[in-house]
């Protein structure tokens, strides 16, 4: 058992001095006693409450959003069953209730509990995976200070999640606790998720997406389910959910992606039948960052594209080229065993019809080590196009699957057909591990991608790229088979990102 007991709320204002006694002219501190004596109390009379239901599913949430394993700090964490069940490696929760903290650390004692005001935090040099915030904050002080307070325990890839109540339910809450049907509560701050961007970007961090949960707050067999899970995802429901959430990062600083050095790059390019193209390939990419690695991946093509890949390598024995067989089938078996031989910082694909020119990598590079995203993807419909770059019925596919993925995974996404996508070798790593999630059947890759991106909330960006006619050969895309492939992952993706 580990507890923590930081006496940061003193009862003499006459010995505080300095900011102390500016502090105690704001009301701060009785403010933070009087809720502190209402916890308190909260946690030694367990009143009754109609919030059962509500809050497994608000727990529920938090599991499918923090992996176990993950390093986790929660503010506001009263008796620590939220934590528990997320089942960190490291776990430490922080609460100003000190009958809650002896709760939690006698409820849970391989986790560290901390009783403190997160208005002052201070947890030394330790770095959290996620931090997280459930039904907090319309109940402190000052938000603005304890976001200051918790910004130096992010690390680069820190996740902070908010649940808050929405105001359209104050009336109902309201009541529910005058009937003595919900846990009591002091008066509240009601922000509106506008209000927590706002607070956010003031405080150095950056919103991600956010979104309501459950229209139905009490266990209704059949009705609760289908409302919480399928209707409150959809138009007008979605305006009735009971609480949002909202996930945000750090925000980013172009130098830690630069500390050690420029990060290294391997380029994946798959090829099947694209012999004309190679040489314009090995001579096109440009070197970047810590130096460029080209992974032709050639994949059992009718042409001579094999012969041609090795003999440019031979050629050109400056390029630091490596020339991989596909075993499998598809784009998506080919990124995958490019990926798998990569050893640069930054993983790319470029498609080897030059529809997409090599010159282009440069933006995605700076892109992502700028830190304005995480995974970057190109995207074809804001230039005009050549002509017959792209058919009729593809452009008309491209727009319905760029609307359903972005419904999908609540970041905007313009083009998710657009072969060009970067992200960091470790951020791969990590999709990698979670794939069997969302299965193996993506003929493609470009979408195995975004799914795990979106499940680890990877900040998405797309960069605008010219797309060309291709010179060479002919696409290897079918449209209408691989149309019905893409519109069973839509649907496979809604069952696991939307509707689980």
């Amino acid at each position: 058992m580990s507890v923590r007991l930081i006496p940061n709320l003193p009862n003499d204002a006459g010995a505080r001095s300095g900011e102390d006694r500016n502090l105690a002219h704001t009301g701060y501190y009785e403010y933070q006693q009087a809720r502190r004596k209402h916890w308190n109390g909260i946690v030694q009379d367990k009143p009754p409450t109609l919030g059962g239901y509500y809050n497994f599913h608000v727990r529920d949430v938090y599991r499918k959003l923090i992996p176990a394993g993950a390093a986790v700090l929660e503010i506001g964490c009263g008796t620590g069953r939220l934590l528990h069940e997320l089942r960190p490696s490291v776990g430490v929760g922080v609460d100003f209730s000190s009958e809650a903290i002896k709760v939690a650390a006698s409820t849970y004692p391989e986790l560290e509990f901390i009783c403190a005001d997160a208005h002052e935090l201070a947890l030394g040099e330790r770095r959290f995976d996620f931090i997280i915030f459930s039904d907090v904050i319309n109940d402190v002080w000052d938000l603005q200070t304890i976001l200051q307070s918790v910004h130096s325990h992010c690390k680069p890839g820190t996740r902070l999640i908010f649940s808050f109540f929405s105001q359209l339910w104050k009336p109902t809450l309201v009541l529910a606790r005058r009937m003595k049907l919900a846990r009591p509560m002091m008066l509240q701050n009601w922000f509106t998720a506008q209000d927590l961007r706002n607070l956010l970007e003031l405080t150095g961090y950056e919103s991600l997406r956010a979104w309501p949960e459950m229209i139905c707050p009490l266990e209704i067999p059949a009705i609760s389910s289908f409302a919480n899970k399928i209707l409150t995802k959809f138009p007008p429901f979605i305006l009735f959910g009971l609480t949002n959430f909202l996930i945000a990062r750090p925000a980013p600083d172009p130098r830690d992606a630069q500390r050690g050095g420029p990060p290294s790059v391997s380029v994946v390019i798959p090829a099947r039948n694209e012999a004309g193209h190679i040489e314009q390939l090995m001579a096109r990419v440009p070197e970047m960052g810590g130096g460029t690695e080209i992974i032709f991946v050639e994949g059992n093509s009718t042409d001579n594209t094999y012969d041609v890949i090795v003999a440019c390598a031979k050629e050109h024995p400056s390029r630091n080229c490596i020339v991989l067989k596909q075993s499998g089938k598809g784009k998506g078996d080919a990124v995958r065993k490019g990926f798998e031989a990569a050893s640069g910082d930054i993983l790319m694909i470029l498609d080897a019809d030059m529809t997409v020119a090599p010159e282009d990598l440069p933006r995605f590079y700076d892109a992502l080590i700028s830190g304005r995203g995480e995974f970057v993807n190109g995207v074809r419909l804001v230039y005009p196009m050549d002509e017959q770059a792209m058919r009729l019925a593809n452009l008309i596919g491209n727009k319905f699957f760029s609307w359903a993925f972005s419904w999908l995974l609540g970041q905007k996404i313009r083009d998710t057909l657009c072969g060009t996508k970067v992200l960091w070798t470790r951020d791969y790593r990590r999709l990698a591990a979670n794939r069997a999630h969302f299965g193996d059947f993506d003929p493609f890759g470009d979408f195995d991608l975004l799914f795990g991106a979106a499940k680890l909330n990877l900040k998405i960006i797309e960069v605008p790229i010219r797309y060309r006619a291709r010179q060479y050969g002919t696409t290897n895309i079918q449209r209408w088979r691989h149309g019905l492939i893409l519109l069973r992952m839509v649907i496979f993706a809604a069952k696991r990102l939307k509707f689980s």
